[in-house]
């Protein structure tokens, strides 16, 4: 038994409590539920199953044998084992905490890649060639409406691709989508984007369930990924620089160049912590300088001085 009272043994049955509760409670993502449960699993059979009964040394010396891992992963662990620690106490199994002994690796974030207007402006320019030819391909149709989603609206791909058929409408300008967490969230949508869906959805038959249907379900994510590496390549742009990442990556970084308000970026990317959001205020670093340059009362009073 642990000082707060769980029983030797029980791994198994509270890391399972542990992630019913997390996605619950917490709505957390299949994905980080996954790696969530592998991460305690592992620490429980390093612990010959008695990880719920851990105390401090114990701990130390297991994060001892994670020297070789990249911080990130490392991080992770750390997080996923303080969140179980914290919901034994919660839940009275514990009348301790001993995950305060785990490292904290700082969570550097590599900067999103992005695009420039000009590079954006160039994506759309090679589409708009494309829907020029006379009888213009569905399919390019097809293109300039799932670019204009991504750009405009800032959509992840898997969000893209499952958009059913009838999800936007021509006189809303904006969808309700369930992303990450099973969370809701409203996203506008452009009225370039509603007139591209129009143009698009003209082709799809009607016994379609989604408004990118391919064979018998919808557009795949790498299908998604390859048309947009024929676009950059046509537009004159590195492939490896533009997939559907970057894109939502360009939406949300000049929105915040247009000074879009971080809370109401927030919402609409559909983070769940603001922290992820404020990486974008890094990528805008410049327009941020150029802003006190020329905006701020003590710049001028120095312009003033003889």
């Amino acid at each position: 038994m642990s000082e707060g009272g769980a029983p030797a043994g029980s791994d198994r049955i509270l890391i399972d409590r542990f992630l019913e509760m997390l996605a619950a409670e917490a709505g957390a993502a299949r994905n980080t539920l996954l790696a969530y449960g592998t991460d305690l699993r592992l620490a429980s059979d390093a612990l010959a199953g008695r990880l719920a009964d851990a105390d401090r040394p114990a701990l130390e010396r297991l994060a001892e044998g994670w020297g070789d891992l990249s911080r990130a992963t490392v991080a992770r662990k750390s997080a996923a084992l303080r969140r179980f620690f914290a919901f034994l106490a919660d839940e009275g199994l514990r009348a301790d905490d001993p995950g305060r002994a785990l490292p904290r690796p700082g969570s550097a974030r590599p900067l999103p890649r992005t695009l420039s207007s000009a590079d954006v402006d160039r994506l759309f320019e090679a589409i708009e060639a494309r829907i020029a030819r006379d009888p213009p391909n569905p399919l390019d149709l097809r293109l300039a409406a799932l670019v204009e989603l991504l750009y405009g609206s800032g959509l992840r791909a898997t969000e893209l691709v499952s958009l059913p058929r009838t999800a936007i409408a021509t006189d809303r300008p904006y969808l309700i989508l369930r992303g990450k967490g099973e969370r809701e969230r409203m996203v506008p949508v452009s009225d370039r984007a509603r007139a591209a869906v129009a143009s698009w959805r003209a082709h799809v038959p009607a016994d379609k369930a989604w408004l990118f249907p391919s064979g018998k379900a919808h557009l795949s994510r790498i299908r998604l990924f390859q048309l947009l590496k024929a676009l950059a390549g046509e537009a004159g742009i590195p492939p490896d620089r533009v997939s559907p990442h970057v894109l939502r990556h360009a939406f949300a970084t000049h929105l915040l160049e247009g000074g879009a308000d971080l809370r109401a970026l927030q919402a609409m990317l559909g983070h769940a912590d603001i922290a992820t959001t404020e990486i974008y205020t890094h990528v805008d670093s410049q327009r941020l300088v150029e802003l006190v340059n020329a905006r701020h009362p003590l710049v001028d009073a120095l312009r003033r001085a003889p």
